[in-house]
């Protein structure tokens, strides 16, 4: 068994460490009581501890100090007790930052290193930004959010995201504007990067670009192929004129147009192959500022562009993308493995579903690449056009903008997520479905209350603080010195309003699963409540708020802690060292993967603001027609969803199955099933984490997370 300390290090479990802090209190009361109480209270402490199955956090340790001690009947020790411990958070309050960061540098910080799965903490780079960041975290809880914000996302009723760059003003997630920045050109740096003259030239400084954008927010970016394909045929006429030159003029010989052609196209294919690699080995190669590699996704949707030669240099991008996908890339140990990024999002159309139809064999390219790799993932246009107008992209994490009169969407961005624990709300209205909705409304305006803070963080940012954002042309072309505000409103950039825990939240309240009838028209109905209340916010403050369904990584652990600590151990409530992300099936309940993509559509129709759903399958690089099969119910049912499979490795042995997951002294661990291997460094484990893939291990709950899910196929 193992304790978080408040600095974030973890530390066996030392119940002489409890004994002498209640001895020290009882010391200093006059109703004192006996070693043999104590003893008592210790072991009932430690019997709590045990039951979570987890590392316990010492202020939940301290909690359940005060209760034993109050069931005691130890009344006067408890009060001191608390006393004591209140002066002490005191004094701790007058400098938050120092123990943290001095945990960082002696890298002992578990925290911290369970973070983030695509974070390797220990590096300098991203050591660096976690220091940055506890000091932003510093400054925001002492002056820029309300206590009570503060006090709710301490105590996990709400979460204010990214606390850690919020002190600058930095806006989350965007869609970059790549065709504008490359066609009109951008300055990178200080210099002038002018419109590019052949494709592979465009890709690199994509990557340029892409670099630039993630050390200037702190979340996801999207780019679209469709802005790299003009530069296909500029390349195909630069080469043209060299073929046609080396060949008729220097050699003297005279080839027909169709040879001509024939050499032409190889090369193109050649140079295309180029730029695709480029693009895939820069971004896992990349550190941005913020010590990771850029979060991004590209976008893959054939008639974004005019059909013809351009759509058709489009395809053959495309196909080559998923090419050098499945292909990996290559581990320390030379070894082709899953790389997290680029993430990338493939739309499923007309052209493009059915057997016979034109790009069907890309269809049947990504079917492959997604059983060996996890990605890409899948758009209908058929669904997107009936929910949203428009088929656009999202970011990676599966944010959405609210779709636009202009048809705009490259240079949009959010400003920002605020999530409510609706686990939290069920439980503190203790069944009670009036108070229910009483306490909902008042944490949605907490959340506003956050989400403004947000806001008003960023308005009065002068374009200057990221030129490459906003007056190079990523998402504006503002002038020196002006200010974003405009952005901000009419509909140009989101705010999202998250939530979590659908599931567990409607077992509370129901005592069924929200996949039943009862539990299913309550589930809905909160949806309906939040989205009533996101269009009421727009209406009366012209900033475009929107439903979200978050992402968690750690926060799903935080949050299935603080209601541990908070309500205790509820039955398909509380009992999981998690809370299921926002609308979906709970990750242990069996429900086929038709099914599940069927029944979640209804939700993610509600969750405007984003929302992504997935189906868990075993290996299936030997039978593609069932990936197909998915693909096509995907099309016809849902907007926005994803296979998730394995794809690990073990440095030791060799291994390429499935890496389990095992627990050792009360710690979730990974393991390599052939030879045992459990060393974190040599092992390449690739899982979907929150919409996105991770390769950097993750916190307990989250791996208990991993550990629990079922098989959906």
């Amino acid at each position: 068994m193992r304790i978080i300390k408040r600095n974030g290090a973890e530390v066996p479990y030392d119940c002489e460490k409890i004994r002498a802090a209640i001895s020290a209190a009882n010391d200093e009361v006059s109703e004192k009581i006996s070693d043999t109480v104590i003893g008592f209270i210790v072991g009932k402490v430690e019997q709590r501890c045990d039951a979570l199955a987890r590392p316990v956090h010492v202020e939940e340790i301290q909690d359940m100090v005060i209760d034993e001690l109050n069931h005691a009947e130890a009344y006067k020790l408890a009060r001191h007790y608390s006393e004591y411990r209140l002066r002490h958070e005191q004094q701790r309050r007058m400098n938050t930052t120092d123990g943290k960061i001095l945990s960082l540098l002696e890298r002992n910080n578990e925290e911290a290193k369970q973070e983030n799965a695509n974070k390797n903490p220990i590096i300098n780079s991203t050591l660096r930004d976690y220091m940055a960041g506890e000091v932003s975290r510093d400054i925001c809880r002492r002056f820029l959010f309300p206590e009570d914000v503060i006090a709710a996302h301490d105590d996990g009723i709400i979460h204010v995201h990214d606390l850690d760059y919020i002190a600058e003003p930095m806006h989350n997630c965007c869609l970059v504007n790549l065709e504008d920045m490359l066609q009109n050109g951008t300055v990178v740096s200080g210099t002038m990067i002018e419109k590019p003259h052949s494709f592979s030239t465009a890709c690199n400084i994509a990557t340029q670009i892409i670099a630039q954008v993630a050390s200037n927010q702190y979340g996801g970016q999207t780019v679209s192929l469709a802005h790299l394909a003009p530069f296909v045929d500029v390349s195909r006429q630069k080469i043209r004129a060299e073929v046609f030159e080396d060949v008729n003029c220097d050699c003297g010989a005279k080839l027909s147009d169709d040879e001509i052609n024939h050499i032409v196209e190889k090369r193109v294919r050649r140079e295309v192959k180029r730029g695709v690699q480029t693009i895939q080995y820069q971004i896992n190669t990349l550190l941005t500022t913020n010590g990771q590699t850029p979060f991004v996704t590209v976008f893959m949707y054939l008639d974004e562009v005019p059909e013809g030669q351009t759509r058709d240099d489009l395809a053959l991008i495309i196909e080559e993308t998923l090419l050098q996908r499945i292909e990996g890339v290559k581990n320390e140990k030379g070894v082709w493995i899953t790389p997290a990024f680029p993430k990338l999002i493939y739309v499923l159309d007309e052209d493009n579903i059915h057997p016979g139809s034109k790009y069907y064999y890309l269809t049947e390219l990504a079917a492959k690449c997604t059983a060996k790799r996890m990605v890409p993932d899948y758009i209908s246009a058929k669904v997107m056009k009936r929910l949203k107008g428009d088929v656009y992209a999202c970011m990676g994490c599966r944010s959405f903008l609210t779709p636009s009169d202009s048809h705009t969407y490259w240079g949009r961005f959010n400003q920002g997520v605020v999530t409510i624990n609706l686990v939290d709300v069920a439980c503190s209205a203790d069944g009670d479905a009036d108070k229910f909705w009483q306490i909902l409304k008042e944490r949605c305006e907490l959340c506003r209350k956050a989400l403004m803070c947000r806001h008003e963080r960023l308005k009065g940012t002068p374009s200057d603080v990221a030129p490459i954002l906003w007056q190079y042309g990523a998402l504006a072309r503002l002038g020196k010195g002006e200010v974003i505000d405009d952005l901000l409103y009419n509909n140009y950039s989101t705010i999202s309003l998250g939530y979590a825990g659908i599931a567990e939240m409607t077992y509370r309240m129901t005592g069924c699963s929200h996949t039943e009838p009862e539990g299913k028209a309550f589930a809905i109905s909160v949806m309906r409540f939040l989205n009533d209340k996101c269009s009421e916010w727009r209406s009366e403050s012209n900033i475009s708020f929107s439903l979200y369904g978050t992402p968690m990584e750690s926060v799903t652990y935080k949050f299935a802690q603080c209601l541990q600590r908070r309500h205790g151990i509820i039955a398909h409530v509380t009992d999981k060292s998690y809370i299921t992300n926002s609308y979906h099936v709970h990750v242990t309940e069996p429900i086929d993967a038709f099914t599940k993509l069927s029944f979640e559509a209804e939700f993610q129709e509600l969750s405007p603001g984003g929302a992504i759903s997935y189906v868990e399958v075993p290996n299936l690089q030997n039978n593609i027609p069932a990936v197909l099969a998915l693909m096509r119910h995907i099309y016809e049912t849902i907007l926005y969803a994803e296979l998730n499979t394995k794809s690990d490795y073990c440095q030791v042995c060799g291994y390429d199955g499935e890496i389990q997951i095992t627990e050792e002294d009360g710690k979730l661990i990974w393991e390599c099933p052939n030879c045992g291997n459990s060393d974190q460094r040599t092992l390449n484990v690739c899982r979907r984490t929150c919409g996105y893939l991770g390769t950097q291990f993750w916190n307990q709950g989250r791996t208990a997370e991993i550990k629990d899910r079922v098989m959906h196929l």
